[in-house]
């Protein structure tokens, strides 16, 4: 049994559906633990006190130890990808990116996006999506800001395969 690929993807995320302006409030927040920021952290090979020693860090300003920006930034954009990946063919760029205040284990992040840019690729099949996203903790306050241009599937390529 076969299923077709357009069945496994949303349907409103192919290229001719963004416009430019256009603002997305993502439906999912994350609860960073201490396993997601000690597991990246570690893979990386981080070793910054900031991250792993907390009797250092309850002497800073901080008071306790920080999530990785890294993390910080890949959960913001992976609560985006739903709606701004889903038919992505390739990632082409990440820029501008910044992590503007500290996260600590326990806080919810949230995503939010807006489309920057649409443009024809040089293929027939899709298009380039250039978006801005951010992050926010708990209490609204932003905590990361990106932009990332992706390829998007074209539904009139790729909707009935």
């Amino acid at each position: 049994m076969s299923i077709a690929v357009s069945k496994l993807t949303g349907t409103k995320n192919y290229f001719e559906d963004f416009e430019v302006g256009a603002k997305l409030r993502h439906a999912r927040g994350s609860t960073i633990g201490e396993i997601e920021n000690q597991m990246l952290t570690k893979l990386v090979l981080n070793t910054a006190d900031g991250h792993y020693n907390e009797h250092r860090m309850r002497g800073t300003n901080f008071g306790q130890r920080l999530v990785f920006g890294l993390v910080t930034g890949s959960v913001c954009i992976g609560l985006a990808t739903q709606d701004t990946a889903e038919n992505a063919l390739a990632e082409l760029s990440m820029t501008g990116i910044r992590f503007t205040s500290p996260v600590f284990h326990g806080d919810t992040l949230y995503a939010y996006t807006e489309v920057l840019e649409k443009r024809d690729a040089d293929r027939a099949d899709a298009g380039i999506v250039r978006f801005k996203h951010w992050g926010t903790k708990q209490d609204g306050t932003i905590v990361f800001e990106g932009e990332r241009t992706v390829l998007i599937k074209r539904r009139s390529h790729w909707g009935s395969r």
